[in-house]
């Protein structure tokens, strides 16, 4: 689509595109930096409710996360959806492609054997800043199962844990971190009356 004055004009051979840019500059993507990601699957399908669905992604992004040279310190396979917590590990590692490689290699094979598509377009990410606990995220990403009721506690879930080896602090158990979309999601506290 285009604008002719006010007017919005399909361009022959074109998709509508009407999807917004949520990312930063690309820049802000790339060296030793630490991300937060959550990709859902599309339609928030329950994709990875078999363990051998689990199995197969994890194969992928341990492959995808070496080649791109990414460490995965904390991960979580849900049903619908999958949460990560990845550094790079040199000046030159590329989150948005190591993000797409992944994105591509999974649906491709998946479409594949399925005929559907396996992820939504887009996914959640954010870059820790100075001053954030890896702890503290790489906690919220392990508790997931155990916030939704697939398991008791922490290291029960089969498919939560770590690709790097890491064992954070027990220190933050329990200081609960949010990512920034959690965050915006609730609602204004009340004063308290005095």
């Amino acid at each position: 689509m285009y604008i002719i004055g006010w007017t919005k004009v399909a361009r022959p051979g074109l998709k509508d595109s009407k999807h917004k840019n949520i990312r930063l500059a690309s820049r802000n993507y790339v060296g030793n930096g630490w991300y937060f990601t959550t990709i859902c699957c599309a339609g928030r399908g329950r994709i990875f409710s078999s363990l051998s669905s689990c199995r197969w992604f994890l194969r992928h992004l341990q492959n995808v996360a070496a080649s791109r040279q990414f460490l995965i310190h904390a991960y979580c396979i849900m049903p619908d959806h999958v949460h990560l917590l990845a550094q790079g590990m040199d000046a030159c590692s590329d989150f948005l492609n190591f993000m797409k490689t992944l994105k591509i290699k999974t649906n491709r094979e998946f479409t594949k054997d399925s005929g559907s598509e396996l992820w939504q377009k887009k996914y959640y990410d954010h870059i820790l800043r100075p001053g954030e606990s890896v702890d503290r995220v790489a906690w919220y990403i392990w508790m997931n199962p155990v916030r939704a009721g697939l398991a008791a506690g922490v290291g029960e879930y089969a498919f939560a844990g770590s690709l790097s080896g890491m064992v954070p602090s027990a220190s933050v158990i329990g200081k609960d971190w949010l990512p920034p979309f959690r965050l915006r999601a609730r609602p204004p506290q009340k004063a308290a009356a005095t």
